[in-house]
């Protein structure tokens, strides 16, 4: 299982969330971007479908595998400010 951290920053003159190297839109509160961080990883670890997947390697050779909807992240916010 994964593990997705949620951090709150200071970003584009308010603040935002960032995971795995990306920053979520801009918010003007922190309060705001706590609250906008906390349900994006609360949602992130609802249980889908179990679905058939395509994608292209760099290569650009096409592969088809099965994703399983219950195979979902643990999920954690990280608030400097507490």
């Amino acid at each position: 299982m994964s593990h997705v951290v949620y951090q709150i920053v200071q970003h584009d003159g308010g603040w935002a969330y960032k995971a795995g190297g990306v920053f979520s839109e801009a918010f003007a509160t922190h309060a705001a971007a706590l609250k906008a961080a906390r349900t994006a990883a609360r949602e992130q670890r609802v249980p889908g479908r179990t679905e058939a997947i395509e994608w292209e390697d760099e290569k650009g050779k096409w592969h088809t595998e099965t994703a399983s909807g219950s195979d979902r992240p643990d999920t954690e916010v990280k608030d400097t400010r507490g």
